[in-house]
């Protein structure tokens, strides 16, 4: 096989949160795929780092008092030990406060800036004089001017949902200061995505292969059809106080970070070249020869295959071989949630003696190598471990060892067994190149049926001979040894087989098989004869409903609203969502809203409704008309603020959830009637705004509850 030349990154963590069990979802995922190519005997690199760089730090880091290079030192040393307690391996793990990442990230900016794709553009906004910073939409509050409900944020009411520019609102203050906001002008600098050639480029990029289909389908729905505009400029900068890098001949004026951010994939890879001897290059040039892959979640799709790729095309570097996308982590079937315990922190999981490779394993056998959302339902994650890796794969080991341990000093049979082997578990050798190809596809769910499959056929075998039936009986002595290393060597196998989802267990079963570290070529081969094993010891203990309620429990928080503090803490910010990088989450509160009883729940009657017909409405900067089909209940018009996130040709057809009872609003565009419901970051972005949508079977008209 010819050795391959791979260079692999995760999205990187913001340096401003703990890791939990949704993060994990991903770095298990990219750390399954590059052991696998290491045992394959490739040249494969694994790189991330902390993404260091925005106001939330700076802010965080002002309230805690001390620096923002102190706050992103502690919160590096607290994620490099999360990853390690799950047996991520990094080649590096670096910052992006770095020289390196600074060098790239000025390179990329110049030779984009000489190729005429960065714009110097005046933009007003409104300004906090006590604290001397522009204020996105959402730091700024003040009453409607719709319906006049008072603490609403600039871009949307939360009490009539009504959608306005933040100048519009009455009485406007700061959200961080209490001080009553300056309108000034300000230039920033965007990278003009918007460009000719870049719409171009990315239409024959995206059909390279380089994307999963539903990645694709989505990228299209971007993209438009040829002759279609449908991309704008990205805001590339921020205004001092900042915290990252400033832009070249341009005094008060940063990186905003995605720009710099997944430059810490170079930055991160050109820190380990230094320290490897690694010609940086042979990687990154426009000659490369190697492949580069980007395992990111799916809300960050739009940066990695269509902004970044057109950032490194005309800066003149290589792009990516592929970027692969991951839906996101329920659990039970829901959003992981503190009251109910399920926002597990993968250091909580770690101080409750969980074994890692538990969590590992379950993922591996959920994850398709698709965008589709994985769900760690607690119940089946008990009684899979149990029964896949106890009761199948290592009951072989500790079915066999012992025999051979006590009646024949720890040494298999001195004859060859590769005929005697294939006769009895024909298949299990010769499975190798299927489980690789699934591996190799991220099909890390059918390896492990396959895997699991092969193991009940082992265990056939166990049954069928009855090792501890024939240890009774006379003359029996070469059958049982036969039998047992037959069973060691199976045990092997598989064990080659599940490496790159189990390193540690492996490990573990290496030293007891007295074998060096496995790769993935030695399925071709047994033990050789009269091979000296060591005394087994147990490798897993069962997962116990006792550790699971004790997790529960301690990551359990109290329903009772917390009294709010009169300036709120900026909040821990997911690692792979957008919002982790957009400067109006700096000071967002994730607070507990105001109790509702079910009664006042009870009151809102919400329906599925199919998206029958949308279209532009002439005058309004952030309105669509919808058309929404309630089935039965007949048809609706709804004035919805979703045109920064949504083309209307791309809304036709779906179905979402609309409010049914809200009172009709008559606006100047003509009756509204209902609403549609979304989640949104705080500034309602494009990068932050999704329409709910319900599963499939839904149908028009069914009511939410």
């Amino acid at each position: 096989m010819k050795q391959r030349k791979i260079l692999v990154t995760s999205a990187l963590p913001y340096a401003n949160g703990a890791i939990h069990l949704g993060h994990l979802v991903e770095y298990i995922q990219t750390d399954i795929w590059v052991r696998f190519q290491k045992m394959r005997g490739h040249e494969c690199w694994y790189v991330c780092a902390d993404d260091t760089h925005g106001t939330p730090i700076m802010l965080r880091a002002e309230r805690e008092g001390i620096l923002p290079e102190a706050l992103i030192a502690r919160v590096h040393g607290e994620h490099s030990r999360d990853f390690a307690g799950f047996h991520i391996v990094f080649d590096n793990y670096h910052t992006t406060h770095s020289a390196e990442t600074r060098f790239h990230s000025e390179d990329i900016y110049g030779k984009l800036k000489a190729a005429g794709l960065i714009e110097v553009r005046a933009i007003e906004q409104y300004y906090d004089p006590l604290k001397q910073m522009f204020l996105p939409d959402r730091f700024i509050k003040g009453e409607c001017p719709k319906c006049g409900a008072q603490d609403q944020y600039g871009d949307s009411c939360e009490a009539c949902g009504a959608a306005y520019a933040p100048t519009e609102l009455k009485n406007p203050y700061s959200a961080v200061s209490g001080a009553k906001p300056e309108l000034k002008s300000s230039d920033h600098y965007f990278f003009k995505l918007s460009d000719p050639r870049c719409q171009q480029f990315l239409r024959e990029w995206t059909r390279r292969g380089s994307l999963q289909t539903e990645a694709a389908n989505k990228l299209h729905e971007w993209l438009g059809d040829e002759g279609e505009n449908r991309l704008t400029d990205w805001d590339i900068s921020r205004d001092a106080p900042y915290f990252g890098f400033e832009i070249p001949d341009a005094p008060g004026k940063y990186f905003y970070v995605w720009l710099d951010a997944p430059v810490g994939y170079m930055g991160s890879f050109k820190n380990l070249c230094a320290r490897q001897n690694i010609d940086f290059d042979a990687f990154w040039s426009k000659a490369s020869e190697a492949e580069l892959y980007h395992f990111i979640g799916k809300d960050i799709l739009y940066f990695h295959a269509l902004f970044w790729p057109a950032m490194l095309e005309y800066a003149g570097y290589r792009t990516p071989t592929g970027v692969f996308a991951h839906g996101f982590l329920t659990v039970d079937g829901a959003k992981m949630s503190k009251s109910r315990g399920t926002f597990i922190t993968a250091e909580s999981y770690l101080a409750q003696g969980l074994n890692p490779e538990w969590l590992r394993y379950y993922y591996a056998a959920k994850l398709g190598g698709t965008m589709e959302d994985i769900d760690l339902s607690l119940d089946d994650f008990a009684a899979r471990v149990n029964s896949d890796l106890v009761g199948k794969y290592i009951n072989i080991a500790s079915r066999a060892a012992g025999f051979i341990a006590k009646r024949f000093d720890g040494k298999l049979v001195s004859e060859h067994l590769a005929e005697k082997f294939d006769a009895a578990l024909p298949g299990l050798r010769e499975a190798a190149e299927e489980i690789a190809e699934y591996y190799e596809v991220r099909d890390f769910a059918r390896a492990m049926r396959r895997l699991m499959a092969l193991a009940d056929l082992v265990n056939q075998y166990v049954d069928r001979n009855q090792p501890w039936v024939l240890a009774k009986q006379e003359g029996q002595e070469a059958r049982l040894h036969e039998v047992c290393s037959i069973l060691v060597n199976a045990f092997r196998i598989l064990t080659i087989y599940v490496k790159p989802v189990l390193p540690k267990l492996v490990q573990c079963a290496e030293e007891f098989l007295n074998i060096a570290p496995l790769a993935w070529a030695d399925t071709t081969h047994l033990l050789p004869p009269a091979h000296l094993i060591n005394p087994y010891e147990h490798l897993m203990t069962r997962v116990e409903g006792k550790q699971i309620e004790a997790l529960l429990a301690a990551n359990r928080e109290s329903l009772e609203p917390a009294v709010q503090a009169a300036v709120p803490p900026t909040p821990a910010v997911a690692p792979h969502s957008p919002q982790r990088h957009a400067e109006h989450q700096q000071n967002a509160e994730d607070k507990m809203q105001n109790q509702i009883t079910i009664d006042d729940f009870a009151r809102i009657d919400l329906r599925i409704a199919r998206i029958a017909a949308a279209a532009h409405v002439e005058g309004a900067d952030k309105l669509i008309r919808l058309t929404l089909d309630l089935g039965p209940l007949g048809t609706r018009q709804v004035f919805a603020g979703i045109k920064s996130a949504y083309d209307p040709a791309t809304l036709v057809g779906r179905l979402t959830v609309m409010v049914a009872n809200l009172a009709p609003r008559k606006m100047k565009f003509g009756l509204s009637a209902g609403m549609v419901l979304a989640a949104s970051d705080p500034e309602g972005t494009t990068a932050g705004l999704y329409l709910l949508s319900p599963d499939s079977g839904a149908l028009p008209g069914m009511q939410v509850k």
